[in-house]
């Protein structure tokens, strides 16, 4: 069967179609058969607080759609929007491939693999940040 598999640590804790799943205290593995299901792991999770640039506005408004907490519709306009900006400052190849990529998976409503893609560049961005402001 095929599906997403999650490799889950001791007590780590996932949200899966609005419902807080937290593992035991081993190591575990969910095989998550459903398609399109909405599913975020916490340890990934962005607070509110720490939406302070613009990699972690897209990753954000990714992860509201994941909780369900974002309009379907608008909230996948925004992300693709955002990419669409964020594809203006990475000009690398490798970033406009992750770039591409995490655009696919919107594209085709996939969001945790998109969230998962664009998440690569919060170092990069990190790191450009940190540049221009010396």
């Amino acid at each position: 069967m095929s599906g997403l598999v999650l490799k889950l640590g001791p007590k780590e804790r996932v949200l899966i179609n609005g419902v807080v799943v937290e593992n035991g205290s081993r190591r575990g593995r969910v095989q998550i058969l459903t398609p399109n299901a909405k599913i975020l792991r916490l340890k990934d999770a962005i607070h509110p607080d720490e939406v302070t640039t613009p990699v972690r506005r897209v990753c954000y408004i990714l992860q509201l759609i994941l909780s369900g907490d974002a309009n379907l519709g608008d909230g996948k306009r925004q992300v693709l929007n955002g990419i669409e900006q964020l594809s203006h400052a990475f000009w690398d190849a490798d970033s406009r491939r992750i770039l591409d990529v995490s655009t696919e998976h919107v594209v085709k409503e996939q969001f945790y693999p998109g969230l998962k893609s664009l998440r690569q560049l919060l170092a990069r961005e990190a790191r450009l940040m940190a540049a221009a402001s010396q």
